[in-house]
């Protein structure tokens, strides 16, 4: 507080010295020109009436004592008028530091009360975004340390249990229930994976090694990779490309991005179902469509299954596998190539993500659904 006081103090002393400098100078003037004027008046009228002599003594003492008299007004004036004008200013200010000082304690439901559309207006709607994105993150962060001792939890009392199991001569350590053990490691393993996948995904240094590509030859090898899983589970995975259409990206990178949505669509689409891969070259750009005719997902789920170990399935079942950040990965990739993603789906009829366009003369377009 000593520093805002500090600081309207100094506004009001500036305040104050510049409007009782001008009324002092105005007023010094008008008394020189007035004195001038009248001796000058004398000069050239030689031999005038004393009582007109008098009468201009008077003259002129009124006129200074009144200009006098008006400059002490006026300077009164200014100090009560800068006082509270520089109030007035540095009152969001100080709210502003004690909002600030309320939010390094970690108050975050702290905001500025904001009142016209000036520059200090504009300040104390930025510090309430500030404010506001801090709270979002303190949430992201608490929901992403509960849920990573949620994914962690069941696979360790898993290993806890079969190995307390084997070391107490109650199992015999078979080769299934070695594989079990097995696959619950694997499960840890995989989600260390994606966190570290996300990680480096989100890190400010995250770069892409972009270069103009073939989307539909990435899209005919991303298929010729995963047909096999799609031929066992018996779904047809339709192919619709376009020839030769390029984009600037990181081959790599969109080669995740479509992994990662054919996969998805091979877990929640059953036996007998289809998936299509569409890429097709429009004016803006180039288009990739993943479509399923699956399990769909409830409109409520819509806006939630690209956050961090969502699952549509409310019991985070993991008989469907995966870790719950697939897709949070993909968005964040699809930001890094500066497109959007959005998702469209009715429960029981299938889903489509939408729309991934690229940020060159290319664009990418796509379909598909639920957190992995």
């Amino acid at each position: 507080m000593k520093k805002f006081k500090g600081l309207r103090m100094r506004l009001a002393l500036a305040c104050i010295g510049i409007a009782s400098g001008t009324v002092f100078i105005a007023s010094l003037f008008f008394i020189l020109a007035t004195d001038y004027h009248l001796t000058l008046y004398h000069k050239q009228l030689p031999g005038i009436d004393p009582r007109a002599a008098h009468l201009d003594y008077h003259f002129q003492q009124a006129m200074i004592q009144s200009t006098l008299l008006t400059a002490f007004g006026a300077m009164v004036l200014a100090v009560l008028v800068s006082l509270y004008v520089t109030k007035r200013i540095t009152a969001p200010l100080i709210e502003m530091r004690q909002v600030a000082e309320q939010i390094t304690k970690g108050c975050l439901k702290t905001r500025v009360s904001v009142q016209g559309e000036d520059e200090l207006s504009d300040l104390g709607q930025a510090l309430n975004h500030l404010t506001e994105e801090l709270e979002k993150q303190e949430s992201l962060r608490k929901n992403l340390t509960s849920d990573i001792a949620h994914e962690l939890r069941t696979p360790l009392a898993t290993l806890r249990s079969h190995l307390a199991a084997f070391q107490d001569g109650i199992w015999i350590p078979t080769p299934e229930r070695l594989h079990s053990c097995y696959e619950e490691i694997e499960r840890l393993t995989h989600l260390v994976k994606d966190l570290e996948q996300l990680t480096h995904v989100e890190s400010p240094g995250f770069t892409l090694n972009r270069k103009e590509e073939d989307l539909a030859e990435i899209v005919r090898q991303g298929v010729r990779t995963i047909q096999a899983a799609y031929v066992q589970k018996g779904i047809d995975l339709e192919v619709k490309v376009d020839d030769a259409v390029r984009v600037n990206v990181d081959r790599k990178r969109v080669m995740q991005i479509l992994m990662n949505l054919l996969s998805n669509s091979l877990k929640f689409t059953n036996s007998g179902g289809k998936v299509a891969v569409e890429v097709k070259e429009e004016t803006t750009g180039g288009m990739l469509v993943v479509s399923d005719n699956g399990a769909g997902i409830p409109l409520s789920d819509l806006p939630k299954v690209f956050e961090r170990f969502y699952r549509v399935d409310k019991s985070r079942s993991r008989d469907l596998g995966g870790s719950g950040i697939g897709l949070t990965i993909v968005k964040k990739l699809v930001e890094a190539h500066e497109g959007k993603l959005w998702i469209e789906s009715r429960e029981g009829e299938g889903t489509t993500v939408s729309d991934f366009s690229l940020f060159t003369r290319k664009s990418i377009k796509r379909k598909n659904y639920d957190a992995d």
